[in-house]
């Protein structure tokens, strides 16, 4: 690319860096940012970093948010005794759009998987179980990706929470295999979720 000059190159190196962003797609994205107006150029960067110094983890489920709690894990109206163990925040928000699910979340920020080298330490496992033993909890819905990973993660977090007493079931596979749920439809989700088994 020594065609374009270094403060170009630079920045479709940036892009490139970002998940799903090939090098065609790079190129696209920053003579896209280029040929904006200045005031939305500024618009965009003001609100990547303010996002980067104002979003955190919630306290008690860990999706990110800009608050001490959540919305979620804030409002009295949802069952606090029903949490759905997701693996990202995206997959929580797959699920808030079908608008069916009154309970609340668990956010782990990954999976266990031993070939990437990442263990039950390595994800938010620890503060699930010290929900479970804190709060009055009857139901945990494991709603973790139908991937090898997933499913690892799945039967770990069953036989943790298993000799507890509470109930643990696994969402139901209307969820492709391989599938990722934040591509997946609503309906789809939900058939998921009201086909869920005891595990």
């Amino acid at each position: 690319m020594e065609y374009y000059s270094s403060h170009i190159n630079k920045l479709i190196e940036e892009f490139s860096r970002l998940p799903g962003i090939g090098a065609k797609s790079a190129q696209r994205l920053a003579f896209h940012v280029l040929n904006m107006p200045m005031d939305q150029v500024q618009s965009l960067s003001s609100a990547i970093l303010n996002a980067k110094a104002n979003v955190q983890y919630c306290k008690c489920c860990y999706t990110l948010t800009d608050q001490e709690i959540c919305p979620i894990c804030n409002n009295p109206h949802r069952d606090h005794h029903v949490i759905m163990v997701v693996e990202n925040t995206r997959d929580l928000a797959a699920y808030e759009k079908t608008g069916k699910f009154d309970g609340v979340y668990h956010v782990l920020h990954g999976a266990i998987s031993p070939m990437l080298g990442i263990g039950p330490d390595d994800i938010k496992l620890k503060e699930l179980m010290q929900r479970i033993t804190e709060q009055d909890i009857q139901e945990v819905i494991i709603a973790t990706n139908s991937s090898l990973e997933g499913e690892t993660t799945a039967m770990y977090i069953s036989k943790l929470i298993k000799p507890a007493g509470i109930k643990v079931s696994r969402i139901a596979s209307g969820v492709p295999v391989g599938g990722d749920l934040e591509y997946i439809d609503e309906v789809t989700l939900l058939r998921a979720l009201e086909g869920r088994v005891e595990l």
